[in-house]
């Protein structure tokens, strides 16, 4: 399996090629919110019994939808993040 094949497992939120790494706190905030959100949804459907590629087809509009979420506001925890990786208290 090669470098470029989501056969066996989608790529991670943070440092793929279509989304580069973070560049601040905010950034980095977002992206843990949705990779947070991802993994909700990937729990929420784990009982589904699907195929391998219906399955890494679901994972990718996961992975797709929690960014949405996020990048809209998502459960407002990327704010939080930010300021604690800011050093801000309130």
């Amino acid at each position: 399996m090669g470098p470029s094949s989501i056969s066996g497992a989608v790529a991670p939120v943070l440092g793929t090629p279509e989304e580069p790494k973070p560049k601040n706190a905010a950034e980095a905030a977002k992206a843990f919110e949705s990779l947070l959100i991802a993994q909700m949804l990937r729990e929420a459907h784990s009982a589904d019994d699907e195929d391998s590629t219906g399955s890494t087809m679901l994972d990718v509009a996961n992975q797709q939808f929690a960014k949405m979420l996020s990048d809209k506001g998502g459960f407002g925890l990327s704010k939080l993040v930010a300021r604690g990786l800011n050093g801000e208290t309130k």
